[in-house]
């Protein structure tokens, strides 16, 4: 499906995943660095399994459509340059024509890049009930911002990218904040990655159930 943004009315494309049962809410999904990859579609599918309607919108449809990277350095490089190459009130504006595509109660979750613009989400956009933020390494970057619906962040221990005095700051500036730590590395969600870890993954994703379930996200009609 596309997408209309309401910062300059661009039109981007987004994956769109339907629940097969009764529907819970509705959830936007936040892309890696690596684009809309198949891993980005499976975990829309895997929340749609679970109830929740998921859009996984194409951030960097402006600068490269369709972007999707793999995990060489090379790639790498692309993903990282296009992510900084999108400034956040772009992206800020994007996730909201995507949040706004949706029935409510609307959720958002994100990994890596996608992990701060769920921060950024949070923040800065309307009509969100919860947010589940998956290593989000730029945070910093918008830690002045303080989220307007509850979210739950998630880091790895042993991610070298994320050191522990950064998850610190950001505890440090929002002592509210719940910050759930796994032994595990950066990427862990992902099992196209070294770093994945299975027993952090599934543990990560109960706690962003819990969290949805505990914020309008019941069962509803089909």
């Amino acid at each position: 499906m596309h997408l209309i943004s309401p910062l300059d009315g661009f039109e981007f494309g987004a994956y769109r995943a339907g629940p097969r049962d009764a529907r819970r809410g509705g959830l936007v999904l936040i892309q890696e660095i690596f684009g809309v990859t198949d891993h980005i579609r499976e975990l829309a599918d895997g929340y749609a399994a679970d109830g929740y309607e998921s859009l996984a919108p194409s951030f960097y449809d402006r600068r490269e459509r369709d972007f999707q990277a793999g995990y060489d350095a090379e790639s790498m490089a692309r993903g990282v340059r296009l992510s900084q190459e999108t400034p956040w009130g772009e992206v800020a504006a994007d996730l909201q024509a995507a949040i706004d595509a949706l029935a409510p109660p609307v959720f958002v979750a994100g990994y890596c890049w996608g992990g701060t613009a769920t921060w950024l989400a949070a923040c800065r956009c309307a009509g969100l009930a919860a947010a589940s933020s998956f290593y989000g390494r730029r945070i910093p970057e918008l830690i002045a911002e303080t989220p307007r619906c509850p979210i739950i962040l998630h880091f790895g221990r042993r991610d070298a990218s994320i050191p522990p005095e950064v998850v610190d700051a950001i505890g440090g500036a929002h002592p509210d904040i719940p910050i759930h730590q796994y032994d595990a590395g950066h990427g862990f969600v992902s099992d196209r990655r070294a770093d994945y870890h299975p027993d952090a993954a599934r543990l990560a994703r109960l706690r962003t159930l819990q969290l949805f379930a505990m914020n309008g996200g019941g069962r509803g009609d089909i």
